[in-house]
């Protein structure tokens, strides 16, 4: 039985910061309770509970609260084999709730993914990486006049309500093949595409509200996250 969520506790934070100063193996087993009590019971709670709102946005939204990295609350562990940075650990906690059941779901398609850090939480709704055959089909839905039209004003939705941003530029030009001049050319030049909320005050993720805070959030990019799995 999943336990009810009422926060995260202050120690969280704190965790994380003392985490960022003493990013080292003996540090972290030395606060491997700290860890578990802080971070990981509250995560399993908070996954659960906002996992469940957000199948009001889409039923086919999936969550996991196992720990070991196969669910939705990510290992803390970093792959360091080939990063410059040896850093063992992430210094922020990330939970996703994924769109649809099969396996790879969680990697390739439209997710919800709230993030932890010492300076607050926030949520973020769509993709942040398209595989390639995905990238092509934005791109060709960009310029189709129906889809292109219905991906504008999803945009729109999410950024005219004044809290909430979207992204997802990488290239500097428009792809080979494309029309320069396509009134939506700047949306051509994405390879990803997200909204994100404002930062979290850290006093908010210490009361059980952060749970419905969240959930506004998501409803607020939802435009966008919806748009993204009918073309999935």
């Amino acid at each position: 039985m999943e336990r009810r969520f009422d926060g995260f506790p202050p120690g969280a934070l704190t965790f994380l910061k003392e985490l960022w100063a003493n990013n080292r193996r003996d540090w972290f087993e030395g606060h491997r309770q700290d860890y578990s009590e802080f971070i990981l019971k509250p995560a399993q709670a908070f996954t659960a509970a906002l996992g469940e709102r957000l199948k009001e946005i889409s039923g086919d939204i999936q969550y996991d609260t196992r720990t070991n990295g196969r669910g939705s609350i990510k290992r803390i562990h970093r792959d360091i084999r080939f990063s410059k940075d040896k850093t063992p650990y992430k210094t922020y906690v990330g939970i996703v709730f994924w769109e649809g059941k099969r396996e790879s779901a969680k990697t390739e398609n439209p997710a919800f993914y709230f993030r932890l850090d010492s300076e607050g939480g926030a949520m973020f709704a769509g993709m942040h990486n398209f595989p390639r055959p995905l990238l092509q089909r934005y791109r060709d839905a960009v310029v189709d006049e129906e889809q292109g039209d219905k991906l504008q004003q999803a945009i729109s939705a999410v950024t005219e309500s004044g809290s909430c941003e979207v992204g997802g530029e990488h290239y500097k030009r428009v792809p080979p093949g494309y029309d320069k001049t396509h009134p939506r050319a700047g949306l051509l030049r994405f390879n990803a595409l997200f909204a994100s909320s404002p930062v979290i005050d850290p006093r908010a993720l210490n009361d059980e509200s952060l749970v419905d805070t969240c959930f506004e959030y998501c409803r607020t990019m939802a435009p966008v996250f919806l748009w993204l799995t009918d073309r999935r």
